[in-house]
C-alpha cells in the first residue's frame, strides 16, 4: 500500500498563505497527495486577573475563532472546492511554530507550505519569523511561497 502523501499549508489570512494554499493545491493535483490547511491564532495563555477579563476573554476567543474560520479557512475552502483534492482544515490556539510543528509530526506531513512575508533580512534575524523557524526545526520539506 503507498503512502499518501499529505501537504500542511499555514494560512494566516494574507495573501502569502493564499498563495502558499494555492500553489499547494497545484501540486496536490499532480501527485494526488491531501492538503491540510491549518491557522494559528496566537494565545498568550495568561491567566485572567479582573473580573472584566474573566468576563470577556471568552467572547474574544468564539470571536477569534469565528473569524478563523469565516475569514481565513472558509475562502480558500470554497475557492479550492472543485479541485478534486482531498482539502481539510483546523484552527489552534497557541504558539504558530510549535503548533505547525506539532501538526506537521502528529500527521505524517510530506511537505509543509508557508507564504513568505516581504519583511527585510534584518527583521527576520532580530524577530524571527514562523517561516524561517520552520525550516530550522521542522524535519520535512519547505516551501516559502513569495
Amino acid at each position: 500500500m503507498p503512502n499518501r502523501q499529505l501537504y500542511l499549508v499555514a494560512i494566516d489570512g494574507s495573501e502569502w498563505g493564499t498563495r502558499a494554499a494555492e500553489c499547494a493545491v497545484r501540486l496536490a493535483k499532480q501527485t494526488g497527495a491531501s492538503v491540510r490547511l491549518i491557522t494559528v491564532i496566537p494565545w498568550s495563555g495568561y491567566t485572567p486577573m479582573t473580573l472584566d477579563e474573566v468576563a470577556h476573554r471568552p467572547i474574544e476567543k468564539q470571536e477569534e475563532e469565528n473569524f478563523a474560520r469565516d475569514s481565513i479557512l472558509n475562502p480558500i475552502l470554497e475557492k479550492h472546492g472543485d479541485s478534486g483534492v482531498d482539502i481539510s482544515c483546523e484552527f489552534s490556539w497557541g504558539h504558530p511554530v510549535e503548533l505547525i510543528h506539532k501538526v506537521a509530526k502528529k500527521e505524517k506531513a510530506t511537505m509543509i507550505f508557508v507564504g513568505r512575508r516581504g519583511r527585510s533580512r534584518l527583521a527576520d534575524l532580530v524577530l524571527g519569523s514562523v517561516a524561517n523557524s520552520l525550516a530550522h526545526t521542522a524535519g520535512v520539506p519547505i516551501v516559502l511561497v513569495p
